[in-house]
């Protein structure tokens, strides 16, 4: 039997003209059900494959070093030491930092949970922590965030890589750990220039034959005890191999972009690797990291931090504007984070210190309800008042924003099980 879905299905439609995933299913399901053409299986078995057709992706805003929250989203100008002051958004009754003027004007796509908190104030631990959801022990590598959303909805089809990160590299970013290297991150120093070792020296027929040869030799000397190190290697040659000659690769050129596209995003590194992000996203990368720092700011904290948010703020606005004009940010959780906040008190050398306690971060896109603030500090922004956010907590939220089963477990080389996350609740009101 087949189902007419105008007739059947009473389908949500959003404020961007795209339809809502959950009242989709719920319809669908209903209908599928009640007639009998559809059991529950094959109703998932459609969602995963719908999934991963709309290309669900996450660009992680990576800030490198701690930013302090009174610098960015979380101003407190009357009661915490310091110089910053605050500015409304298009929002009403939503004031953040006067240093992010652009994205001010785009605060009803971001929600902002400021109440975020952890126990690790040491920068590799909490950047470890907060990359993948585990504090770090010696007998498990944990995968990191881009990892586990590549693995889980990436397309392994795609000629691109599910996953890229782009930037200087981060101490506790961690890679693909125990989901082995075809996770690994494909990691970029720059936007700026093509990725290195993607040009050919040689022509295709010469190059298909050095593959040819190698694949021989591999296969002909591997002993049992090489064998999984030899297939790793044959897979990531394939792997370099199936992007280097795609046509894929020109998602990598950001400079094809449009005067007007390039200006709009601005012209430092983080602005070009916004933009770049963007590009992948819209050509089916899963996963894009971008970091921007240092955020380290345990002197001069107030000029630096204006510099650095003045850096960040109108490419971070821009993406979220593009992503929504080219009907991609309903389906791209983007994420603004880093390791751990500031203290409220500033320090001998007007810096200010860690602070794991209470600190932001900022999300948009990926079905999440912007306009709006989630938890309170108290007056001084030393303790949470209101909706503490553990770290488990944002991982759950992130899977439920990408259809992600945090259940999942992986298995670790020893036999051990591990969740994608172990514990903490989905941040509901996120979704609104």
């Amino acid at each position: 039997m087949q189902i007419d879905l105008h007739r059947t299905v009473d389908v949500t439609v959003n404020r961007r003209g795209g339809i809502q995933r959950r009242e989709f299913l719920r319809g669908i399901s209903a209908a599928g059900v009640a007639t009998g053409a559809l059991s529950w299986t094959d109703l998932m078995t459609v969602e995963a494959a719908r999934l991963r057709k709309r290309g669900m992706a996450c660009i992680l805003l990576w800030m490198q070093g701690g930013p302090s929250q009174f610098e960015t989203f979380s101003p407190r100008p009357d009661h915490v030491d310091g110089e910053t002051g605050a500015i409304s958004t298009s929002v009403p009754g939503i004031q953040i930092s006067e240093n992010l003027p652009q994205t001010a004007q785009v605060m009803d796509e971001v929600c902002v949970i400021r109440s975020v908190n952890s126990k690790e104030g040491s920068h590799p631990r909490a950047s470890f922590l907060l990359h993948t959801g585990y504090v770090p022990i010696a007998s498990v590598r944990h995968p990191t965030l881009g990892s586990l959303i590549s693995h889980q909805i990436g397309d392994p089809n795609n000629d691109l890589p599910g996953f890229v990160r782009v930037g200087k590299g981060d101490r506790g970013a961690a890679g693909g750990g125990i989901l082995g290297v075809q996770f690994e991150p494909f990691a970029m120093s720059s936007a700026d220039r093509r990725p290195e070792n993607t040009s050919f020296n040689v022509d295709s027929t010469r190059f298909g034959r050095r593959l040819r040869l190698l694949d021989r030799l591999e296969t002909q000397k591997v002993t049992p005890a090489m064998k999984q190190e030899a297939a790793d290697h044959q897979g990531l040659y394939e792997r370099a191999s199936r992007l280097v000659t795609s046509r894929d690769m020109r998602a990598f050129d950001i400079s094809s972009e449009p005067d007007t596209i390039r200006t709009a995003y601005g012209s430092s590194a983080f602005a070009n690797s916004c933009l770049l992000a963007r590009r992948l996203v819209e050509s089916g990368v899963t996963f894009v990291e971008v970091t921007h720092g240092n955020w380290d700011t345990h002197q001069d904290n107030f000029e630096r931090s204006r510099q650095l948010c003045e850096e960040m703020d109108r490419p971070y606005a821009q993406l979220l504007r593009d992503l929504d004009q080219r009907g991609l940010l309903q389906n791209t959780l983007v994420i603004w984070m880093g390791e751990f906040g500031r203290t409220p008190n500033v320090n001998g050398r007007g810096g200010r210190d860690h602070y794991p306690r209470a600190f932001n971060v900022a999300l948009a896109g990926g079905g999440v309800q912007g306009g709006q603030v989630i938890g309170a500090t108290d007056s001084d922004g030393r303790e949470i008042t209101e909706r503490p956010v553990g770290v488990s907590d944002l991982f759950q939220t992130f899977c439920h924003s990408l259809n992600i089963d945090p259940d999942h477990e992986n298995m670790s080389p020893i036999g051990r099980p591990i969740k994608i996350v172990e514990s903490g609740e989905v941040v509901n009101e996120v979704f609104g």
